[in-house]
């Protein structure tokens, strides 16, 4: 589906970018060839009025004049009060004789009596046509008449405009070489940029894919767990054997455990579709960053030291100034201690029992950052990036203790909820360190 989709959006754009810039292409084409024909044009009008000028100041039109005039390649028939001239007409080449031909054919549809020398107040007259019958004009003919002591004479001029029509023609080879690799290129471009603009959201299809694949996986566990577990209690509770209402007393603490793990699953699930939907509820007022952290450090203590860990705090150092107290943050306190919680529950399910976890403040313009750091084994390189995926455990087995892998996920979105961010690096000499940064 990506696959046509991304095809069919790359003919859109490049298609539609190609025909503004065809489009665009042609006009400009359309105008240089214009001008270039009126330039051509207006140069032969005035080589042709020259022509008249200096016809008119001849009294004798002799061959070497003729010839003269003929130099830049214009050909030239006369007439002498109606009657042609020998000037031309002994030549046999037949393109000269089909250019006379074609240009008299059309004075003769346009002015009937141009030739003949009839036609009264008729001196100059200016035209282009086509010898081979296209579209386009590939001659132009001037006829002109002028009044002289014995009668009229009238001169036709034909030059041929070959070297205009390859000039147009090369530039438009010219020119269009370069729009097609334009739009060659364009096409590279829109795919790619296509490519690039769906690649998110390819993998946000995939990552709700394995999403739902994997919250699937693990409601089906406690699911099945339930179902067993009170099958077997209806069958024991048929009877009054002590040992089998024992049991059923156990399976049913194993229903109410797997029932409490699966609220946890469905709420952390609750949380996050939250988050992805932007609705993430946040209740933001104004505290104390050490007060919070140390609201924290005491709600955990206990639990710390049942477990075997040494738990500790440490606060930003003001020798200074005593009285200085951390900026404040407005935030959501519960979301923040959550944030917290996960951190140190992080902390206690990855690092051996007997471990020094730290809980520390640290102040920056700007910001404040919470760090939870443990002299455990740390994280690899490749997994860091990896942590903050949904259902993702670097430890398959904790699944069947009631880690679904979503704390990180969870915590990194109640950080951005709060326009701040949660990084992890390692802790010196050993370990790993969670940074929890918001800004102040």
């Amino acid at each position: 589906m990506f696959q046509k989709t991304h095809v069919r959006l790359t003919l859109l754009s490049a298609g539609i970018a190609a025909a503004i810039l065809l489009a665009v292409s042609m006009l400009y084409l359309f105008l240089s060839e214009k001008n270039l024909r009126q330039h051509d044009f207006s140069v032969f009008e005035k080589d042709m009025e020259a022509l008249r000028l200096d016809l008119d100041a001849q009294t004798v039109v002799t061959h070497k004049w003729l010839s003269a005039a003929e130099q830049n390649g214009t050909r030239l028939q006369l007439w002498d009060n109606g009657s042609a001239l020998l000037w031309g007409s002994q030549q046999t080449d037949p393109q000269r004789r089909a250019l006379i031909e074609t240009a008299l054919s059309h004075c003769s549809d346009r002015f009937p009596a141009a030739v003949s020398g009839d036609a009264p107040g008729f001196s100059f007259l200016l035209f282009s046509y086509s010898v081979s019958q296209k579209k386009t004009p590939d001659c132009y003919a001037c006829l002109m008449s002028l009044k002289k002591q014995h009668g009229t004479l009238t001169l036709l001029a034909v030059r041929p405009i070959e070297e205009l029509n390859r000039q147009i023609r090369r530039q438009r080879m010219e020119y269009l070489l370069p729009v097609l690799a334009a739009v060659a290129a364009l096409f590279l471009f829109f795919w790619y940029f296509t490519g690039k603009l769906l690649r998110p959201i390819e993998e946000s299809r995939l990552s709700q894919i394995r999403f739902v694949a994997a919250a699937s996986h693990e409601l089906r566990t406690p699911l099945s767990a339930i179902l067993s577990t009170a099958h077997a209690c209806t069958q024991m509770l048929q009877g009054d054997d002590p040992e089998k209402t024992a049991e059923c007393r156990r399976f049913l603490s194993l229903i109410e455990e797997e029932g409490g793990r699966m609220a946890r699953l469905i709420s952390d699930l609750l949380t996050l579709a939250g988050a992805d939907s932007r609705n993430l509820r946040l209740s933001k007022t104004v505290c104390e960053p050490d007060t919070l952290l140390l609201d924290t450090y005491e709600a955990y203590e206990a639990l710390a030291v049942q477990k075997g860990y040494h738990l500790s705090v440490r606060l930003p150092d003001q020798p200074d100034c005593p009285d200085k107290k951390t900026a404040p943050l407005e935030c959501d306190t519960d979301r923040i201690r959550q944030v917290l919680s996960i951190l140190l529950q992080n902390a206690f399910c990855h690092t051996p029992t007997g471990s020094h976890i730290t809980l520390s403040l640290e102040e920056a313009p700007g910001c404040v950052s919470f760090l939870v750091s443990d002299d455990g084994p740390g994280i690899p390189d490749a997994d860091k990036t990896r942590i903050f995926e949904r259902f993702y455990q670097r430890d398959e087995a904790r699944g069947q203790s009631g880690h679904f892998g979503l704390g990180l996920s969870i915590a990194m979105e109640i950080a951005r909820a709060h326009r701040g961010r949660i990084t992890v690096s390692d802790t010196p000499g050993g370990g790993a360190t969670f940074t929890l940064t918001l800004p102040a």
